[in-house]
């Protein structure tokens, strides 16, 4: 089994990207793991931040990399959160990321706005080695729209909030299953696996 550093600490990250994971063989390796600290995210793009932190990782591990960079985009508030989903509500670099900070943050926001439209976006990044000049590259987008009231005990982030209306129901109250058919994330691991069934980036 083949060995592969996740450049993320988020726990409800780390699940599902072992579950994603698990068909194709890799062997997850949480960077924390290895004693790897987080990268910097100082850029404004979701791809920017992903490749970083998988260059980070890999070249602290001295194995391939996956990382991402995700959060969810509200139009009404002009893309926000946007890449800073995860300290929406922080009020400095030191300040813990909070989700209930957060999603209070949000809901207070969004409170003059009629159009409540939200799509959860994941750039999602692997690269062979640290200065691998053709990373593989994929990215998943998952629309929905914003609830006032929280529903769910699932998930993580904005979850309780983000309802899909294919399912009647909040991201936070969706299966395993059901969350990676059709997340942004689980979308954009569906595009990753085919390019590495057509590339062949890991040659046997």
């Amino acid at each position: 089994m083949r060995k592969i550093v996740i450049a993320s600490n988020n726990p409800g990250k780390l699940r599902e990207f072992a579950t994603l994971l698990a068909p194709f063989f890799f062997e997850a390796i949480p960077q924390a793991a290895l004693g790897i600290s987080e990268a910097d995210e100082p850029f404004a793009t979701f791809i920017e931040n992903a490749l970083a932190k998988a260059r980070h990782a890999s070249r602290a591990a001295q194995l391939p990399a996956l990382a991402d960079d995700s959060g969810i985009c509200v139009p009404a508030l002009g893309g926000a959160p946007g890449v800073w989903s995860a300290r929406y509500a922080s009020h400095g670099a030191g300040e813990p990321k909070s989700d209930a900070r957060n999603n209070e943050k949000l809901i207070r926001d969004l409170a003059d706005k009629e159009d409540r439209r939200a799509f959860y976006y994941c750039s999602l990044v692997l690269v062979r080695h640290a200065d691998d000049p053709h990373p593989l590259i994929a990215d998943g987008e998952c629309w929905g729209e914003i609830l006032d009231t929280p529903r769910g005990q699932g998930g993580f982030g904005y979850d309780p909030h983000f309802f899909l209306s294919q399912f009647g129901k909040t991201a936070a109250e969706l299966t395993d299953e059901e969350k990676n058919r059709v997340s942004h994330r689980g979308l954009a691991m569906q595009e990753l696996s085919a390019k590495l069934k057509a590339q062949r980036a890991f040659p046997d």
